[in-house]
């Protein structure tokens, strides 16, 4: 059986900066950011979105699933890294440290 490794775990986090200057903009920024929650993004940060892979296959298809939902216009960047990077995220809210979060379960099959 094989370990997961935190080496090829991946997380993927998507940024954006969206015009919202038009009814038709926000409707546009705001059905992105519901995408990428039904998707099982979570929002670290306004226009600050990510999402936990168990492999590289998998981050690889939620890659071309955000883009795909690209709006007309704006800025979007899509990075990855390790949960091996990932573990030494340091998070303030405020002036007071905040732990960082637990990584997801994984169930092993056997």
């Amino acid at each position: 059986m094989t370990q997961l490794s935190a080496y090829r775990i991946l997380w993927i986090q998507v940024l954006f900066d969206l015009p919202t200057n038009t009814k038709k903009e926000r409707k546009a920024a705001s059905e992105f950011r519901n995408s990428l929650l039904d998707l099982g993004f979570q929002m670290a940060q306004f226009s600050v979105y990510q999402r936990y892979c168990a492999s590289k296959e998998l981050s690889e298809k939620y890659i071309k699933k955000v883009e795909k939902m690209v709006p007309e216009s704006g800025k979007v960047h899509i990075l990855t890294f390790t949960d091996k990077q990932y573990e030494n995220i340091i998070t303030f809210n405020g002036k007071k440290e905040k732990s960082n979060p637990k990584n997801p379960e994984q169930y092993e099959l056997f």
